[in-house]
């Protein structure tokens, strides 16, 4: 007879998009930690007419700035990418940097800090008059960026590649998370996945959740859950799998 694994001490509840939780699910079982995926939402690629004639027009201007993995996963199914000589290109973060290498663009821009502040902060996206810069993106997201390059003197070209389509959970997950009788820890790594979580789970899970801590990939993020109605908020290092683990970990330390 085969022994069972024994279950984790403690659990980390993810809102990562549907399908999307193998690399914090590694993370948090290096800690010891299970996962839960509470995914409010999948993402799709857009694939018209409309996105690829935008992506196309995107990907003429000076520089090029991709605001997710998913923005150039899917940029990159619509066509091949390819950098021309002197265009710069930007991620906003170490993930959507290495997204963007897969697919063909080797050298890439990304801050330490991953978020739009971070993305904003660096040197080659000072000096933009008379630019124009490919915000390669979804609907919606990341609302911070068009103003302030726009500010600076630049000529936005964005191009929605992908979209954020609500979803529900199943049922087993709505109920492990009801039901969950281990410390836990929610991730947060987006506001908007957030926002839809607290506007559409059921109140018994709501309830359930508005008890953990969080840790969230943004001092922005750690604002945002408190002003939702979370009280042990803390911030992560950055949004990637492994800085997130490490972050509820010392929370259930």
């Amino acid at each position: 007879m085969t022994a069972r694994n024994p279950a984790p001490a403690w659990y980390v509840i993810s809102l990562r998009p549907r399908g999307g939780n193998a690399s914090l699910r590694r993370a948090a079982a290096r800690h010891g930690a299970g996962l839960l995926a509470l995914a409010p939402w999948k993402l799709e690629t857009i694939d018209s007419a409309e996105s690829r004639a935008a992506l196309d027009r995107a990907l003429a201007a000076d520089r090029l700035m991709f605001t997710s993995p998913q923005a150039a996963r899917s940029a990159a199914t619509l066509c091949a990418l390819r950098a021309r000589a002197g265009q710069d290109w930007f991620a906003v973060g170490a993930g959507t940097a290495a997204a963007l290498r897969r697919a063909g663009i080797p050298v890439v821009a990304s801050p330490a800090r991953m978020d739009s502040e971070g993305l904003l902060a660096l040197p080659g996206l000072q000096q933009l008059q008379g630019s124009t810069i490919g915000l390669v993106t979804a609907p919606g997201g990341r609302g911070t960026l068009p103003p302030a390059l726009a500010a600076r003197g630049a000529e936005v070209i964005r191009a929605n590649v992908y979209r954020r389509v609500p979803v529900l959970p199943p049922p087993r997950a709505l109920a492990a998370v009801r039901d969950l009788d281990a410390p836990a820890v929610l991730a947060v790594s987006s506001g908007e996945a957030l926002q839809l979580a607290l506007q559409s789970l059921p109140a018994p899970v709501l309830e359930r959740l508005l008890g953990l801590p969080v840790v969230a990939a943004s001092e922005r993020l750690v604002q945002l859950a408190r002003a939702s109605g979370f009280s042990d908020c803390r911030p992560a290092r950055s949004a990637r799998p492994a800085d997130m683990a490490e972050a509820a970990a010392q929370l259930m330390a």
